[in-house]
């Protein structure tokens, strides 16, 4: 009996594209048939807008609004630090590098992206927090400090993509553009850059991913206060941190509470998935 080796192979693919979206599935049902009736008996704005985490006072209090802002602001300075030095190294290597010096830096930048998150967290902790407590007359531990080290994690990712977006371009729009007189610098950014926008953008979307869901990381120099910061020089506890530091002791609806935390950074990770894909979108459309 002969075997249709192309059924075969859509088969093969079809069923594990069912495996991806299955995994999905089971992970949105499980984190909302366990987190949404904690947000039920806490009060969804009491949950979402409350100032207090304090699970082990009489009566608890379950709010997460420090924590939001915290994920919030530790993700922004990473996005503002990470994206332009990750964007421009990838417009680097792609069109400028030479050949002997790309050989060293494009494995080191791959280094970077298999380094554990604890290393990460350990480097931290021994570089970063006392540069900024040196510097800022602080403690160190703080929403600079967890920026900073955030935007060095989402540089492989940036670069990665972003570099394979640009070498994605057809040469026919650099030389087009040289052909009509640009610059090597002009054709490169007002031509073969929008062009590849779109790749930029996923690359973006994967570092606010990495930034936003980065745990070990950010709960060692980060500070782990569960408050509202006034000042980025101040500690903070992020959503993921917050259910890393609490789960292993927690109960009743306490544990609850904490996986309607996960909940919450489920949902902040969707949207802004589509509010990138709706601007990437009319980006795209403009073109």
């Amino acid at each position: 009996m002969k075997i249709n080796t192309e059924k075969l192979m859509h088969a093969v693919f079809f069923i594990t594209a069912l495996v991806s979206i299955l995994a999905v599935a089971l992970i949105c049902v499980f984190l909302f048939i366990n987190g949404i009736p904690a947000m039920r008996e806490i009060g969804f704005l009491d949950f979402l807008l409350g100032r207090l985490w304090a699970p082990m006072n009489s009566p608890p209090s379950f709010g997460i609004f420090s924590m939001i802002v915290g994920s919030i602001y530790v993700t922004a300075g990473a996005i503002i630090i990470g994206v332009p030095i990750g964007v421009l190294t990838a417009i680097f290597l792609a069109k400028y590098c030479p050949p002997h010096f790309y050989r060293i830096i494009k494995p080191a930048i791959q280094l970077l992206a298999g380094i554990p998150s604890v290393v990460y967290g350990f480097f931290g902790l021994m570089v970063i927090v006392p540069f900024v407590r040196a510097n800022f007359d602080v403690s160190g531990y703080s929403i600079l400090s967890a920026s900073i080290l955030l935007g060095i994690m989402i540089l492989p990712t940036i670069i990665g993509v972003s570099e394979s977006a640009i070498r994605a371009v057809p040469g026919e729009y650099y030389e087009g553009a040289v052909a009509l007189g640009a610059t090597h610098e002009r054709a490169v950014f007002a031509t073969v850059i929008p062009a590849a926008i779109s790749g930029i953008l996923a690359s973006v979307i994967l570092g606010v991913g990495r930034a936003i869901g980065e745990t070990m990381a950010v709960v060692m120099v980060a500070g782990n206060q569960p408050r509202v910061p006034s000042s980025i020089l101040q500690g903070v506890r992020t959503m993921t941190t917050n259910v890393v530091l609490e789960m292993g002791y927690a109960y009743g609806l306490h544990r609850e509470s904490l996986i309607a935390t996960a909940v919450i950074l489920f949902v902040f990770i969707l949207i802004i998935n589509l509010l990138f894909s709706v601007l990437k979108r009319r980006m795209n459309y403009g073109n």
